[in-house]
């Protein structure tokens, strides 16, 4: 719909999965912005030693809510070309040239948010930097390294936008070697630590963990469907919408979650139910 120079992509001109894609990255940037103020309102509602977490989901959901309005932006500049084409081929190859475009706006994300999702990880097991030193290190390495590798193999494309499969299949296993390396090194944490901390701190840890070799998996599957011709690409979007949703809110209600449940242990529920109550 053209309203003077506005545009309001309508599934008739630029079809269902252009429209669902669409609404999925409206869907993530506002949770991001939610969970961006929920974080600030609800930091002193949860005990003081995981205020820090709280910070962390505050940096997370501003930094995924800002990529997520540009990637809509750009995707919605992409809809309003689409709208004006009706040649089948030349929608298909828009669609397809301008994933690869869009989609590295991710990984700039993925940069900053995935390194402190990790960290916010293991403060759930209250290790001090001075005690893992070397794994630490070698966990935000090894999670830099799958982040940029991946990117570089996104950008294994010709002059006209095309794919080579052979060199993003060989870039694709480069950086699989570094998201072997965080649940391996999240594990050895978890055997360490597990009998340190309360139990709500290690169910919050073994989710996060967890999330890792399970959510984290849609993300290298969606990486190898780029590589099939015909595939809608729009469902890769639909799909990293959602599970950056999941991995990143869904990571600071868990741990906000077990923080809460710990202060309400230590004081009264009459003495913290201010804290909990948001005007």
């Amino acid at each position: 719909m053209q309203l003077s120079e506005s545009f309001l992509p309508m599934a008739g001109s630029v079809g269902m999965s252009s429209m669902i894609a669409y609404f999925f990255l409206i869907f993530a940037a506002y949770a991001f912005l939610g969970s961006f103020i929920f974080s600030w309102l609800g930091k002193s509602g949860i005990a003081p030693e995981h205020r820090t977490s709280r910070y962390f989901t505050a940096v997370i959901a501003a930094v995924a809510g800002i990529s997520y309005m540009l990637i809509a932006h750009f995707y919605h500049e992409m809809l309003r070309e689409l709208s004006q084409l009706t040649d089948p081929a030349k929608r298909e190859e828009l669609l397809r040239t301008s994933y690869n475009a869009i989609g590295q706006l991710r990984y700039i994300d993925w940069s900053i948010t995935t390194p402190l999702l990790l960290l916010k990880t293991t403060s759930m097991l209250k290790i001090q930097p001075s005690q893992e030193k070397n794994n630490i290190f070698w966990l935000l390495f090894a999670d830099l390294f799958m982040i940029i590798t991946g990117y570089i193999g996104e950008q294994q494309l010709t002059a006209d936008g095309h794919i080579m499969v052979g060199n993003k299949l060989i870039w694709g296993a480069v950086s699989t070697v570094g998201y072997l390396v965080v649940p391996y090194i999240l594990f050895t944490f978890w055997k360490r630590y597990k009998d340190t901390v309360q139990p709500e701190e290690r169910t919050a840890y073994k989710w996060l963990a967890l999330s890792t070799v399970t959510t984290w998996g849609v993300y290298p599957i969606g990486y190898l469907l780029t590589i099939i011709d015909g595939f809608n690409l729009n469902y890769i979007h639909i799909s990293f919408s959602i599970f950056d949703v999941i991995n990143k809110v869904g990571a600071g209600v868990v741990v906000y979650l077990a923080a809460k449940k710990i202060l309400e242990k230590r004081v009264p529920d009459d003495a913290t139910m201010s804290t909990h109550m948001v005007d």
